[in-house]
């Protein structure tokens, strides 16, 4: 009994029956003190090294864990104030390019006017041009406000969906915070300032629309089919492939690039889900990629059937399909992935998703341990603790492992295919398509970097060794913070051409109003370029400088020259 007692792991005090010699026999008191002297005497001082050891342990993970928080806390605060500062930039655009046309056209034909246009006339992408006679149907205040929106639009969505697939995976029940607000913040942030058109991507409306705005739009219907199949409500369910269906269509007709990027996600994973292969328990995740798959291909028929659409392939015939034009479409292919990868700054999504990963490693071990009690040791808590829930079928985790890169990779050579049909050779530097499959790559470049870090911490923490982790944390906290750091500068660089523009712009916009207001009919107008964009006067003659005749019925005038 008595040794029984002594040798239970971390407990320190002697047993009352020992201390007092319980036993009423001396003899046998004294033989157990000596046949144990050594033997109790070892299991009394392991079981306070034991309490030592895991007050040790603790301290040393203890450590560790605050220098992971502190790491995501400055990755988050850092990226949340760029996105701060991008989000308040809007206040300082003003129209250029397409803005001038989209203007003119919200003041005079109306919402459904500007959608009649653009379906006849311009392109066919109806609810691009109804959601533009919205965002300007009052002068410019919808695209000074739209770089805030799609920021905390983006940003939320994402912060939401991360946290709902790592409940569903069952590794954690709440995940970190602030770790994952740091992996949300700096995916947003890259995805808006890393790039090589960064105006274009947040600042500039018509681009926003057409390319930022979907991606918007696709991960709020995907958190919201997600949400209707963990409900378990069969009308939700229901609701939801009915609004994939609907979304789908508008998607269609928004912007070709996202629409080609979503249809080839969807289909993967709606044949990927068949219950056929045994890794779905039912059809609805199928038919939801079926109804979203259906609803892009109506949109695009939509779309490409439109007199609007005719009228725009006749202004850019498209070259005829041969071994010549596929191989220069690789060749564009193969330079748009150069420029992306020569920017360094991705790697912090890959970067703070190992933060990530290792917050939920520490929480999962610590978990653990307080369910196997605080009196054992690291090593039998791990060992003790109950089994977490099973990863996938074997077969469906390697697909969802290594069909990302491939699939992001098809689907941005769809979309260099199609920019050199519209715009020919220069098509693929049209840094502000990339957003569609750029999120998806940043997405999986942080899930990957979770799933690494996760490994890479139970691994650390079963072998203990402190000086390990702390080598990992100070190599991915460089790189995460360096990332969130390399992003000063453009950001930087963008907050002063904006400002700049913006009072020079409200100066010579006041001196073109004031002569209007005295009977002008011709005013003279200085281009202010900014983000690559065309300003007014920017062709050879002015019948074909679609932006000066635009501008000119904007302020109206018959006509606007060089000063």
């Amino acid at each position: 009994m008595s040794r029984t007692t002594i040798s239970e792991p971390g407990d320190a005090r002697m047993p009352n029956d020992e201390q007092n010699g319980n036993d009423g026999d001396p003899g046998q008191d004294t033989g157990g003190t000596r046949e144990t002297g050594g033997t109790g005497g070892t299991e009394e001082t392991e079981g306070v090294g034991g309490v030592e050891g895991t007050e040790d342990a603790d301290g040393r993970r203890e450590g560790p864990r605050q220098v992971l928080s502190w790491i995501a806390l400055v990755v988050a605060v850092g990226a949340g104030a760029l996105l701060s500062v991008g989000a308040f930039l809007g206040v300082y655009v003003r129209p250029t390019s397409d803005d001038w046309c989209a203007l003119w056209k919200a003041r005079d034909m109306g919402v459904l006017g500007i959608t009649s246009d653009f379906y006849r006339t311009q392109n066919g992408r109806v609810t691009n041009a109804f959601l533009t006679g919205l965002l300007y149907s009052d002068d410019m205040r919808g695209p000074k406000l739209l770089p805030a929106f799609l920021i905390l639009t983006l940003g939320t969505g994402l912060f939401l969906l991360a946290r709902t697939a790592l409940r569903a995976s069952g590794r954690s029940a709440e995940p970190p915070t602030v770790p994952l607000v740091a992996a949300t913040a700096l995916v947003t942030a890259l995805l808006f300032f890393a790039g090589t058109r960064s105006y274009q991507v947040l600042l500039w409306a018509p681009a926003t629309i057409s390319h930022t705005l979907p991606s918007v739009i696709g991960v709020w219907t995907v958190l919201g089919a997600v949400r209707a199949a963990r409900s378990g409500v069969r009308w939700a369910r229901a609701a939801a492939v009915g609004a994939a269906l609907l979304v789908g269509v508008a998607l269609g007709m928004l912007g070709e690039p996202f629409a080609l990027v979503a249809g080839v996600f969807s289909a993967t994973v709606g044949v990927l889900c068949l219950p056929r292969f045994g890794w779905t328990r039912d059809r609805y995740v199928s038919t939801w990629c079926a109804a979203a798959c259906l609803g892009l291909l109506t949109g695009l028929v939509l779309l490409y059937t439109s007199p609007g659409a005719r009228w725009r392939r006749a202004q850019h015939p498209p070259e005829p399909l041969s071994a010549a034009s596929v191989g220069e479409t690789f060749r564009d292919w193969w330079r748009l992935w150069q420029a992306i990868g020569g920017q360094w700054a991705y790697l912090g999504a890959l970067a703070v998703g190992v933060l990530l990963g290792l917050a939920l490693s520490a929480r999962q071990e610590s978990g653990s341990r307080q369910e196997n009690g605080s009196r054992q040791k690291s090593d039998i808590a791990h060992r003790d603790a109950p089994t977490p829930p099973s990863l996938p079928p074997r077969a469906l985790f390697r697909v969802a492992v290594l069909l990302p890169p491939p699939l992001i990779g098809l689907a941005s050579l769809g979309v260099v295919f199609g920019l050199r049909s519209g715009y020919g050779d220069t098509g693929w530097t049209y840094g502000r398509t990339w957003t569609s499959f750029l999120l998806p790559l940043l997405i999986a470049l942080c899930a990957y970097g979770a799933w690494g870090g996760r490994l890479l911490g139970r691994h650390l923490s079963v072998t203990r060794r402190p000086a390990g982790r702390a080598a990992v944390l100070v190599a991915v906290g460089t790189v995460a913070v360096g990332s969130t750091a390399a992003l000063v500068q453009p950001v930087h660089a963008l907050t002063t051409s904006t400002v700049v523009r913006s009072v020079a712009w409200d100066r010579q916009n006041a001196r073109i109003r004031g002569e209007v207001a005295a009977g002008a009919r011709e005013v003279a107008y200085r281009p202010l370029l900014i983000g690559g964009l065309t300003e007014p006067l920017f062709a050879s003659s002015y019948e074909r400088d679609w932006a000066a005749q635009c501008t000119a019925t904007y302020y109206g005038v018959h006509r606007i020259h060089r000063p």
